[in-house]
């Protein structure tokens, strides 16, 4: 009874609630507020209409034939009339002490990085709730809760002569630290962007993580666009350049898969799988393979005996997809499908984003031995770039899986911590033997096999290449390629791992020439910034 009472005699101004903001690991700042306020009338405390129209329309350029309409209007109570309004504009309309006439702090974000993160950091709505990336993520979070300010009223909404104001303040929004490393990200973007100058591709995007605890360090995409000049009149722009593709969309990964299928052979080599090759066998060194009457060839012509005497360390050196035919086939189905569901595939990585795609597994019942032999090198099957990032840290980081994040704290505006976001182990999918096997001959790979072009003098860098040819209409297109190179460092304890892909670049050949050099571009930047 009493607060229907309360409700009846008095009028409510909003106090806006200021959003949270967003920082890097260090605590720089990526996300703010811009010093701004909303202007607001109550139009039965208002004396004189006509110069109170005038006079708002002059100083905050709004319409005046209409918002003299809505306060004239018997009906109005409390009248938005202009959000965002900067503190100069404020300070002038203070000058004129017009009644009825209130103003209170407002929500505008600023991102003082302009297209850096744009498709990670996300935008809000004119309202100012989050509608993609960390924003709407965090929306629960970032967004706080508005106070109000009580004016006592008369029945018909008019203020009482000499009656006090009740102010009940604004919760302002929590702020959120990201994983995210700003100089990590600078030397991505510098990268990328070159590459995307360079190449023209459809896209090009990198992403680093930490492989020993899932935290992610730097994601950049081109095309992008300026967070503080949104294209919100062209909806269909917006929605593909906010896009994050490393997360929403999956491709076809090619010879960087074939990382999942030699740490397959290694573990059940160790366990004893008789069907495992040991890693001194020596595999048929044809160069093509005959699977369900269909020819399985190699990338290489093998001229000059160049896959000749080929164990498993130089099938990956030589990126041989004979060899891994092999391995598929011997291990069988299931067994593949085993360490393709530990690795992830057919899953989420569960990042703490909206809209993660899962890609495309076949299921199990309907595969055939054509459909295994062409998943073992990257073929018939389609994964997310945060997918396949995630699968090869987990197997070489000593055989653990983590779940990969974004967000590692969330304090208030005192730095009081609200809750603190530590790493995710999900499985292990590997032992440790395996998984250092592997990263040595992936670091063969980078000293002297398809991906020397990442190779770093003095550092131990290890790495794949992929190279996968585009399907369109369910076919093959012609000349269509997405290449990419995975690589990590140190490779005895990798603390860095990169994703690199370029999607159909002009005059590039292979992920080996094309997205390793990025990565080595991006490593020897981390190698300097952090005096490694």
């Amino acid at each position: 009874m009493q607060s229907k009472a309360i409700d009846q005699w008095t009028r409510e101004l909003p106090v806006i609630a200021k959003r949270g903001v967003i920082t890097d690991r260090n605590g720089l700042t990526l996300v703010s507020n811009a010093d701004c306020y909303s202007v607001f009338v109550r139009a039965r405390s208002v004396s004189n209409a006509e110069v109170v129209a005038k006079t708002l329309s002059k100083v905050l350029g709004v319409d005046y034939d209409s918002l003299y309409k809505k306060i004239s209007a018997v009906s109005s109570s409390e009248i938005t009339v202009k959000r965002r309004v900067e503190k100069a504009e404020i300070e002038k309309l203070s000058e004129y002490s017009l009644d009825g006439v209130y103003f209170a702090p407002d929500n505008t974000r600023y991102y003082p990085y302009g297209d850096m993160l744009s498709k990670v950091l996300g935008y809000v709505s004119s309202d100012g709730s989050g509608q993609t990336g960390i924003e709407k993520s965090y929306e629960e979070y970032l967004k706080g809760y508005n106070g109000e300010i009580l004016y006592e009223a008369d029945l018909i909404g008019k203020d009482l002569q000499g009656a006090s104001a009740k102010y009940l303040p604004a919760t302002n929004g929590l702020n959120v630290k990201l994983t995210i490393d700003y100089e990590i990200q600078r030397i991505c973007d510098s990268v990328i962007s070159k590459a995307y100058q360079k190449y023209t591709p459809k896209s090009a995007s990198v992403l680093v993580l930490d492989p020993s605890n899932g935290q992610i360090l730097a994601l950049s995409e081109y095309p992008c666009y300026d967070l503080n000049d949104i294209p919100r009149d062209d909806i269909a722009l917006l929605n593909k350049l906010s896009r994050c593709s490393l997360i929403v969309d999956s491709y076809e990964p090619g010879s960087t898969f074939k990382v999942l299928t030699a740490a397959a052979n290694i573990e059940e080599y160790l366990k004893g799988n008789k069907n495992a090759f040991s890693l001194d066998y020596v595999f048929n060194s044809n160069r093509y393979r005959v699977v369900d009457g269909r020819k399985i060839k190699c990338w290489s012509t093998h001229a000059g005996g160049k896959h000749s005497n080929e164990n498993l360390a130089l099938a990956l050196n030589n990126s041989c997809n004979p060899c891994f035919v092999d391995i598929a086939l011997s291990l069988g189905k299931q067994k593949m499908y085993e360490y393709i569901k530990a690795f992830g595939y057919g899953n989420v990585t569960g990042v703490d984003f909206g809209g993660e795609a899962i890609g495309m597994l076949l299921p199990e019942s309907t595969v055939k031995n054509g459909d295994v032999a062409r998943i073992a090198f990257g073929q018939s099957i389609a994964v997310t770039p945060i997918q396949l990032a995630c699968a090869t840290a987990s197997a070489i980081n000593g055989g653990v899986y983590y779940e990969p994040y974004f967000v590692s704290e969330i304090y208030d505006e005192y730095g009081n911590l609200a809750q603190k976001i530590l790493p995710k182990m999900v499985r292990r999918v590997v032992s440790e033997q395996t998984s250092k096997i592997l990263a040595e001959y992936l670091e063969g790979v980078v000293s002297s096999g398809s991906g020397k072009q990442a190779y770093i003098e003095g550092y131990s860098v290890g790495g794949k290449t992929g190279t996968a040819q585009k399907f369109e209409n369910g076919v093959l297109s012609q000349g269509k390629y997405v290449m990419s190179f995975v690589g990590f460092f140190p490779s005895k304890n990798p603390k860095y791992l990169a994703l690199a892909i370029v999607d159909e670049p002009v005059g590039g050949q292979y992920g080996s020439t094309v997205a390793a050099p990025l990565v080595k571009e991006i490593f020897q930047g981390i190698i300097n910034c952090k005096n490694l």
